[in-house]
């Protein structure tokens, strides 16, 4: 997600474009952007990924002086046309874009309320609604609305919305998904992370503080509270899995941190092993960790095709299988009559290392053993994560010497939680919901049948 105001004219389309393409690993099922051309909004977007959606805006200069964009996975609401962000609305508080990251935990009982007083939903994704309660708000002005609007709503957003000719940027109080804001050159940069704001050159820029909405007009930029401080907590798996290693989240080094977490897994280790095998790519730092803690070889014995995605949030359980084989491929004399020790990040379904395991087999590998850069996965997100049951968690239902059996490796290991909370620092501020079962928020009536 990401989003620019310049009170010159600019070439936004295309610097959106070159923003969300460095956000391509946060969603690859759809992309979009939407900028103010005169007195109207006009959209580019679609099912697909970023070049091959958003690339015919790169044929001819196009200038204007606002736009967001957004690439989307979907974790409420299917991948679906009309699900495609940003969201574009005409109501009685004027024309407004929105782009969400994140996920409204309330968002049944909203949309319930909502088609219960007359409201008439395009999408089934949760994004939609806070349009509806915008247009429903009495407040006196568009920010008043929002305000309004902002108050009842639960869970994870970060936004970005056009309205007028205004950007605005907004977290929510929990601070649950990363958001950054920049300048450069009398321009005002949003985005996601600081991958995003390094492609295009800003080094000037800061977190948005949870809790914050941001006004950028003609005027300058504003900022107020909206909601009273309540403790922090940001999502860990971003620092996990999610974040690009090379952007700044939450106040950290991605790349740094999951080294430290590599680290900190190899200190519980009690097997002997040949090499240190990352899967790529979000095993890479992690595993740089581990084999510099344990003193065994790193090698980069498995080949990942970069033309593919991110299997984890493929959408089906036979997509993912198929993907993992289009995605890695083993490098056999590396692996031949090694003991080896393969580093991901997690272990969800269980899907993607079984057939890993099996690709590793077939390299004739003398051993292989699962490490995981994160603690066991037994409770589901309801804050932007796609992991919406506890039955499809493997770790819910098998002990490690269960799930190893059952993935054909010779064992498995995973970080404890508390090594984990001893990396990213024990003075709280993350959400670990989905490991430890504590939640932020209460949640026991999503709970049921999760």
């Amino acid at each position: 997600m990401a989003g620019i105001f310049n009170t010159n004219k600019d070439s936004i389309p295309e610097k959106l474009f070159y923003a969300l393409f460095s956000l391509q690993h946060r969603g690859h099922e759809s992309a979009g952007i939407t900028y103010r051309k005169g007195s109207e909004l006009a959209v580019h977007k679609g099912l697909g990924s970023v070049g091959s959606v958003l690339t015919p805006l790169l044929r001819e200069p196009i200038e204007s002086r606002v736009g967001i964009g957004h690439v989307r996975y979907s974790t409420h609401g299917g991948n679906t046309v009309e699900n495609v962000q940003p969201v574009i609305a005409e109501c009685n508080k004027g024309k407004i874009a929105i782009s969400h990251n994140g996920n409204i935990s309330n968002a049944v009982a909203l949309n319930e309320h909502l088609t219960d007083e007359g409201s008439i939903f395009r999408s089934t994704s949760d994004t939609e609604l806070i349009l509806h309660l915008i247009a429903r708000s009495k407040g006196t002005s568009f920010q008043a609305a929002l305000v309004e609007t902002l108050h009842k709503l639960e869970g994870a957003y970060s936004l970005v919305l056009i309205h007028e000719d205004s950007l605005f940027a907004v977290r929510d109080p929990h601070g649950f998904r990363p958001l950054y804001i920049g300048e450069k050159d009398g321009a005002t940069y949003i985005a996601s992370e600081t991958c995003a704001l390094d492609m295009l050159k800003v080094r000037k820029r800061r977190e948005v503080k949870p809790g914050e909405l941001i006004r950028i007009s003609s005027s300058g930029v504003t900022s107020e509270m909206f909601a009273k401080p309540v403790p922090v907590s940001a999502c860990v798996f971003e620092l996990i899995y999610f974040a690009r290693p090379d952007s700044e989240v939450f106040g950290h080094s991605v790349h740094l941190m999951r080294k430290k977490i590599g680290a900190a897994l190899a200190e519980r280790e009690h097997k002997t092993a040949d090499i240190v095998v990352p899967v790529p790519d979000s095993g890479n730092s992690a595993a740089v960790g581990y084999a510099d803690k344990a003193g065994i070889p790193f090698e980069l014995a498995l080949t990942r095709n970069h033309f593919t995605g991110r299997s984890f949030i493929l959408p089906t359980t036979t997509d993912r299988e198929l993907a993992v084989r289009m995605k890695l491929h083993p490098v056999q004399p590396a692996i031949e009559g090694k003991r080896v020790v393969l580093i991901d990040d997690s272990l969800v379904r269980g899907t993607t290392s079984r057939n890993l395991v099996k690709l590793v087999k077939e390299a004739k590998a003398k051993e292989i053993h699962l490490r995981l850069a994160a603690p066991e996965l037994k409770w589901p997100c309801f804050f932007g994560i796609d992991i919406p049951t506890r039955k499809e968690l493997i770790s819910n239902k098998l002990s490690p010497e269960q799930i190893a059996r059952d993935i054909g490796a010779d064992s498995v290991a995973f970080l404890p939680l508390e090594d984990l909370r001893k990396c990213v620092g024990n003075n709280g501020g993350f959400c670990d919901a989905c490991f430890s079962g504590d939640y932020p928020i209460p949640v026991e009536h999503r709970l049921k049948g999760a």
